[in-house]
């Protein structure tokens, strides 16, 4: 490797890879499993060395043992892994909006696979899944992800050790945050499913003979997806608005 580069490039350059591998393998759309594991390994080395130059001033010297060196890759492996999993836990948000839809509406038992996402996830959750890469993608906030990418060099510096309490703090008030999101994103068919549930109590109490089941099967599916439906933009926008708030922590700007 000496011909080619020096012992201390190539440490900086296996520290920063080791990260952004790490990153880049879990963060949402780039690290789905539907994107071949080489295009990500492949992007993860183009970024590396884009940030090498930058972010080497910041490395210290290379160890003396394999026991520091192997410590340090370690290190940033878990801070690319712990950066990655709280970008996409973020994204459960819209698998619990779906799962809530689903069961308003009696469509919980149709279920599809989704990129990204648990496998088994209704089919609504897969939509709000696949919606929000999207949305991810032509907003530019996958280029907030790039900024929080260069972010976390001085957030996390390699002098610093893994912060483990603050990421599982984090991690929690993520999950809680994005259950919290995912009912507030299908309010508006919860809303319509208690209002028509208890119409149809009320009718099936007054007339014991009206065959209730069988007309308001269909018009649950009909009025919960159509209010859904008429619902998706301002679902869109409140997760949006959600997801950049959270990039925001991670000091992208």
């Amino acid at each position: 490797m000496e011909h080619y580069a020096a012992a201390g490039q190539v440490y900086v350059a296996g520290l920063v890879f080791a990260r952004l591998a790490a990153l880049v393998m879990t963060m949402p759309g780039i690290g789905d499993q539907t994107v071949p594991p080489r295009i990500r390994l492949a992007f993860a080395f183009l970024l590396t060395l884009i940030l090498v130059p930058v972010v080497a001033p910041q490395i210290p010297a290379v160890p003396s043992t394999v026991s520091a060196l192997a410590g340090g890759v370690i290190k940033e492996i878990l801070i690319g892994l712990m950066i990655g999993t709280i970008l996409r836990l973020f994204l459960g948000s819209l698998a619990v909006a779906g799962e809530v839809v689903s069961i308003q509406t009696t469509l919980s038992f149709a279920q599809t696979s989704a990129p990204g996402i648990a496998p088994g996830t209704p089919t609504l959750g897969t939509f709000l899944g696949l919606l929000g890469l999207t949305l991810i993608m032509t907003t530019d906030l996958h280029h907030l992800f790039l900024a929080a990418i260069v972010r976390s060099y001085t957030l996390f510096p390699f002098s610093r050790p893994v912060p483990v309490m603050d990421a599982t703090q984090l991690a929690l008030q993520t999950i809680s945050g994005s259950f919290k999101m995912g009912l507030q994103l299908a309010a508006p068919v919860v809303v319509f499913a208690l209002v028509f549930n208890i119409a149809v109590g009320m009718v099936g109490r007054v007339m014991p003979q009206f065959q209730v089941f069988f007309v308001a099967s269909p018009l649950t599916v009909l009025f919960g997806l159509s209010i859904f439906a008429m619902s998706l933009g301002v679902v869109g926008l409140v997760w949006v608005d959600g997801y950049r708030t959270l990039l925001h922590a991670f000091g992208a700007y």
